[in-house]
């Protein structure tokens, strides 16, 4: 049977799975084999599980880090999955419908589902943990959503780290919280699931932004200004669609928002400094190995702007920019010239 030999020995006996082998999927299963006899290790490519299984080494997506002989890669979403008592998906957000609808027939029935990616679903406006919901009815009530300042590197290295998983159950969020934390990976329980996911998503628009400036060279005053409007930006619309407004002065919000904009392992910020120095779309993505979340998030940002009427002037420029090839220093201009108003609103 596959999955049988899932034991574990963190508290309450779980069973752990890690969906997606990208650097924070493969970082995160790093982090869990310090506690679990098992964690089993979802790789889409071949070449990466091969390169887990024989080298102990993600050298695509997480090179020079070693990985314990406790993380088990296959290519197999059943054999992942199978058995498993919580189930993380570290997939890209624009996979995770797809790659959640193919893992649903082979959960165990009292499974909890965990989202660690960090976007809104182009089109439809779904948050991850809907479409996990969606994917595995029978599952809805055991899902969450993980999220904080977490460059994957450094959770790998065993650097401190906190992040805060949310669940609309507070008890499947403090089963997870120990289920979930590392000796040196600090999780802290919540029951705001939009809070967190809104925060985790759009923070990486405005980390282009700040990209952006930093590639302009506008200095700190400039990167200050646009994590600070960027923050009132996002909690705005998160309180509009049911958020708490604490939330966005938390690790997810807040602390998220602060490494994203001005960490040099964010990829959103390194889109965003290559564009402010004059490279293209086309340029830019064409080099990157791995997916920075912010281009995609940008547009369901302006879409959940006109939706909801909420404004989000900073994403409105950024989209303009990215998918519409919107002059930089055009979109400053607008956003300066934009009518004075007290700070709150």
């Amino acid at each position: 049977m596959k999955g049988a030999d899932a034991k574990g020995n963190g508290p309450g006996k779980e069973t752990v799975a890690v969906v997606g082998a990208g650097s924070w999927g493969t970082a995160f299963a790093a982090m869990l084999a310090g506690r679990y006899a098992s964690v089993s290790l979802w790789a889409y490519e071949t070449e990466v599980c091969a390169d887990i299984r024989n080298r102990r080494e993600n050298r695509q997506f997480l090179p020079g880090i070693p990985l314990p002989g406790s993380v088990r890669p296959t290519n197999d979403l059943e054999e992942a999955v199978s058995g498993r008592t919580v189930v993380a998906f570290a997939v890209p957000s624009h996979h995770l419908r797809d790659v959640a609808g193919r893992a649903a027939a082979h959960l165990a029935p009292g499974a909890s589902l965990v989202s660690l990616a960090k976007g809104v679903e182009n089109g439809t406006l779904r948050r991850m943990t809907e479409l996990l919901a969606e994917a595995s009815p029978p599952h809805a009530s055991r899902v969450a959503a993980l999220s904080g300042p977490t460059f994957a590197r450094e959770v790998a290295q065993g650097k401190p780290t906190g992040a805060t998983v949310a669940s609309k159950d507070i008890a499947v969020a403090r089963r997870l919280q120990h289920a979930l934390a590392g000796s040196r990976f600090r999780v802290y329980a919540e029951d705001d699931v939009v809070g967190i996911e809104i925060g985790g998503a759009l923070k990486n628009v405005m980390a282009i932004a700040a990209g952006m400036a930093d590639g302009l060279e506008f200095g700190h005053n400039g990167r200050a200004l646009i994590i600070s409007r960027g923050l009132a930006e996002i909690t705005r619309v998160g309180v509009h669609l049911g958020a708490q407004a604490q939330t966005f002065a938390g690790l997810s919000g807040i602390g998220d928002l602060v490494l994203t904009c001005t960490g040099d392992l964010s990829r959103n910020r390194t889109v965003g400094v290559r564009v402010g120095r004059g490279e293209s779309m086309k340029e830019v993505l064409s080099g990157m190995t791995m997916v920075a979340e912010g281009v995609r998030t940008s547009r369901s940002a302006v879409e959940l702007s006109r939706r909801t009427g909420v404004p989000m002037p900073i994403s409105e420029q950024v989209y303009s920019i990215l998918h519409e090839g919107k002059e930089v220093r055009e979109a400053v201009t607008e956003l300066f010239s934009r009518a004075l108003k007290r700070e709150k609103e």
